[in-house]
C-alpha cells in the first residue's frame, strides 16, 4: 500500500510509494530509488490505493505521478517475479485498475501527470503512456525490451503508442526495444514538454495549476472526449455521440458555463463549485 505524507494526517501504510497532497494537487511517488522503482507486488497496490484516493476525494483536482532518485521506473521488479515463480506462486495478480493502479483506470475523470525523471523502461514507459500529460527530463529515456526478454508488454504500452505516434512509430519501439531519448519523443509526439531536470517539478506543478484553473466538470468532459473519440468509427460519429458521455453529461447539468461567462465578464477568477 501506499505511504501518505500530509502535513494535516501523515499514515505510513507500506513501502514503495509516496503520496503528498498540496491544496487541489495529489503527487504520487514510486519511492524506492536504489531498484529504480521497479514495482514490487506492494508498489500495485499502493498505486491503487493512491489513485483510489485521488479519484474519491473531489477537492484534489490534478495528480502528479513522480519518482525518486535518477530513473521513472524499469518496469517490474524481475527478482521478485523470479522469486514468486521459485516458490510456485504463480503471476502476480494485478489490482483493479491495472498495471501500476492505472494502465486500466478507464474511469478516471481526473488528469494525471508523469514527471519522468530518468528512464521509463517497460511498464515504466507503460505507466507513463497512461497518464494524461508527460513532463520528461532532457535526460529521460523511454523503452519497451520486453520481446528481448522473452516477455510481452500488456500494461497497455503497444495499444497506447499506437494511438499516440501511429503504427510503424509503435512497431520499431515495440520491436526492437530501443531507448528513445526524450528529443525524440518530444518530436514524435511521445511527451508533452522536455525540461531541464532541476525544473522537472516545477514544470508539473505549474502545468497542474494550470488545469486546476479550468471548470472541473469542463476539464473532465475534454478529458473523457479525447479518451473516447478513437473508439468512434469515424469523426462525425464522434461528433454526434458526444452528447452520451458520461461527463459531457455533468457539464451539461453544471453552471460552468454560465459562471464562466460571467467570471469574463465581470474580470475576475471563476469560482468553481467542486462536486
Amino acid at each position: 500500500m501506499a505511504r501518505q505524507v500530509n502535513a494535516a494526517v501523515a499514515q505510513s501504510i507500506g513501502d514503495g510509494v509516496a503520496v503528498a497532497s498540496d491544496g487541489p494537487i495529489l503527487t504520487v511517488r514510486l519511492d524506492r530509488p536504489e531498484q529504480l522503482n521497479a514495482l514490487t507486488p506492494e508498489m500495485h497496490r499502493g498505486l491503487q490505493a493512491a489513485f483510489d484516493r485521488f479519484a474519491a476525494d473531489p477537492s484534489l483536482r490534478v495528480a502528479i505521478l513522480a519518482a525518486a532518485g535518477r530513473a521513472f521506473c524499469a518496469g517490474s521488479d524481475l527478482k521478485a517475479a523470479a522469486n514468486r515463480r521459485m516458490r510456485s506462486e504463480g503471476p502476480l495478480a494485478m489490482p483493479a485498475g491495472g498495471y501500476g493502479g492505472l494502465a486500466q483506470r478507464f474511469d478516471l475523470d481526473k488528469p494525471v501527470i508523469a514527471a519522468v525523471n530518468g528512464d521509463a523502461i517497460g511498464g515504466g514507459f507503460e505507466l507513463a503512456l497512461a497518464c494524461d500529460l508527460i513532463v520528461a527530463a532532457e535526460h529521460a529515456r523511454f523503452a519497451l525490451p520486453e520481446p528481448s526478454f522473452g516477455m510481452v508488454a500488456i500494461g497497455g504500452g503497444p495499444h497506447r503508442l499506437v494511438r499516440a505516434v501511429g503504427a510503424k512509430r509503435a512497431m520499431d519501439i515495440a520491436l526492437t526495444g530501443r531507448r528513445i531519448e526524450a528529443a525524440e519523443a518530444i518530436a514524435m509526439g511521445l511527451v508533452n514538454r522536455v525540461v531541464p531536470a532541476s525544473d522537472l517539478m516545477e514544470a508539473c506543478r505549474t502545468l497542474a495549476l494550470s488545469l486546476t484553473q479550468c471548470g472541473p466538470a469542463a476539464l473532465a468532459a475534454a478529458k473523457q472526449l479525447v479518451d473516447t473519440t478513437l473508439n468512434q468509427p469515424s469523426l462525425e460519429a464522434a461528433i454526434g455521440g458526444q452528447e452520451v458521455q458520461p461527463a459531457m453529461q455533468r457539464w451539461r447539468a453544471s453552471e460552468e458555463c454560465m459562471e464562466g461567462a460571467r467570471a469574463f465578464a465581470e474580470k475576475r477568477a471563476p469560482a468553481w463549485v467542486i462536486r
